[in-house]
This record gives C-alpha cells, structure tokens and sequence, in this order.
C-alpha cells in the first residue's frame, strides 16, 4: 500500500483537486460531516496509507473518513516505534479522543514474550484503554514438518495469553493467504488456539483473506473460528489471470469475491468486537484516497444495515 509522506495536512491536502479550504475546517465541522449511525460494531481503519502523518493530523483523517477510530501501526517503521509506545500512545489517544475517537486495535510484531519492549508496550496500551493489539504472523518452513513447527508455536502463544491476562489486554493472530502462511488453512490455525482463553489470544478474522483460501468455505471457516473472534478484518479482492497464472488481486469492498452473507453470519454470533477496514488496493493519496476509504466504510456500513 502507499503511504503519505511526511507533510502537514495542509500539504497533503494540497495536491488534491478540493479546495485546501475544505481541508482546514475546524475539528467540530470535520465530526459533523463525518456524522456516524449508531451500531453493535465500532468500525475503524488501518491507518497505515498515512503513518507519517501527525498525531493530530491523523485523527483529523479517520474522523473525516467516518471511522470510529483506527488499527494503528505500533511497530518498527510505524506510526510509532515499540519502544517509544509508552511516550507516544498517550498523545496519539488524545489526538483521537478530542475527535471523538479511539485506537481500537494496535498493530505490532509481538509473537513472542521475549520480544523487547513487548511487556512495556503492551502495559501502556492497556494503561490507556486499548483493548487489543494485532500480533506478527509465522511463516511456514517447507522443508521441516508442520506439525512440528506447529508444536513449536504452541509454548508462545501460551505464555503470550498468559501475559495478556497479567496485563488486561487481548492478542490477536490475524489469518492471512499464502502457500507459506501460518493461519492461511485455518484449521492450523483453530488448532493453535482452541485451547487458549479468547479473552487474552484470540484472532483477527480476515473475511477477504478467508475467502482467497477457503472459496467456497469461507462460512465453514468463520463458523469454525467464531468462538475466538477478537475483530473482523475486511478487504475484498478479484481473481487476475497473469502471464504466470491466477491471482488475487485486492480491490475496493464490493467489487470482488467476499460474499456480504457473511455479515449474516456475524450478526448471528456473540462477537461484538471492532471491525477493521483494510485498503490493499492502490488507493493513491490525499482527497482520491479519502473518497475511496469513505466508499468502503458506505459498503460496510449497508452490509452490516442489511445483514
């Protein structure tokens, strides 16, 4: 994805066809523009596109998109580093609270207890309210044994949920797609986890990354994992067919292959948690960037309406 440089509002707003006016109205207008229907989910956004952007800047964005708040990048070359997470995340959370708005979700590299500045980071989110942070991702090694490798990760997700429950916070394992993902089929994933408390190591749902994997059985899957929701993760994608073969190609919510059911089958269950956007597509930046950001949230916003 393409990320904003490091420019002031007014700069970034700058190069978009809208007035630069438009872009410096007062934090009061920017909410009631972005005025948001009531509903069971707190909707936020990846807020990685514009990671360079102020505190205050960034906040301004999310609220002017319609977010309730955002998944912010805590990691190295974030929005904010590991280590300067218990100086920075306090000022970001009050940009956003000023707007009305929170970080929902945090995004790290943390698989692993031993992990430096995991506890410290961790301990400050939980200090401010943040109730769940994004953890890394494993990747498979072909040449050794899953089942093994599996075995492997077991001991680090336990003792990562046995912190998280010290601390009063939740880690989520995101699924993603790909021949070397752990957590791309599934039931590897399930596996990992079924013995584990939700509460303190759970997983962030990825419906759009489901789907690529699961075709067809993105329902069994969600059905299967439901139990250890801890957000939704929504982005779509259509199949290209390129020289070297098919492939998933990302696009805007609602031109591609997820299926709105799943909706249905989320409203069904007990989940409650935030649902995050992410914009894998080219979106480019500044004002053509906003508008395609605010037509995914319409998107979301009338499947989960008519779920």
């Amino acid at each position: 994805m393409s990320s904003t440089s490091s420019l002031s509002r007014r700069q970034f707003a700058a190069r978009t066809t809208l007035a630069a006016a438009a872009m410096v109205a007062p934090a009061t207008q920017v909410l009631s523009a972005a005025a948001k229907p009531k509903s069971r989910y707190k909707i936020v956004g990846f807020s990685k596109p514009f990671q360079n952007l102020s505190y205050d800047d960034t906040a301004d964005m999310a609220a002017e998109i319609g977010w309730d708040g955002i998944e912010c990048p805590v990691r190295p070359k974030g929005q904010i580093e590991p280590e300067r997470a218990p100086d920075e995340l306090p000022k970001l959370a009050a940009a956003l609270k000023r707007r009305g708005l929170e970080i929902g979700i945090m995004t790290t590299r943390i698989n692993s207890v031993d992990q430096p500045h995991t506890e410290a980071a961790l301990r400050a989110a939980a200090k401010l309210g943040i109730k769940r942070y994004r953890m890394d991702y494993w990747k498979y090694d072909r040449k050794r044994s899953i089942p093994l490798q599996l075995d492997e990760i077991r001991p680090k997700l336990k003792d990562l949920a046995a912190m998280n429950k010290e601390i009063g916070i939740q880690g989520c394992y995101q699924n993603h797609s790909g021949k070397n993902y752990v957590g791309a089929p599934i039931w590897d994933l399930y596996d990992l986890v079924k013995h584990l408390d939700p509460r303190y190591l759970a997983v962030c749902f990825d419906i759009g990354h489901a789907t690529v994997e699961g075709g067809y059985a993105w329902e069994s899957h969600a059905h299967l994992m439901q139990p250890h929701f801890g957000a939704i993760y929504v982005k779509d994608f259509k199949w290209a067919k390129l020289e070297r073969g098919w492939k998933a190609a990302w696009c805007p919510l609602g031109e591609g292959m997820v299926n709105k059911t799943f909706f249905k089958t989320l409203k069904k269950s007990s989940f409650n948690g935030p649902i995050s956007q992410h914009h894998e597509y080219e979106h480019g930046e500044g004002k053509p960037m906003i508008r395609l950001m605010q037509k995914d949230l319409k998107v979301l916003r009338q499947w989960l309406a008519s779920a």
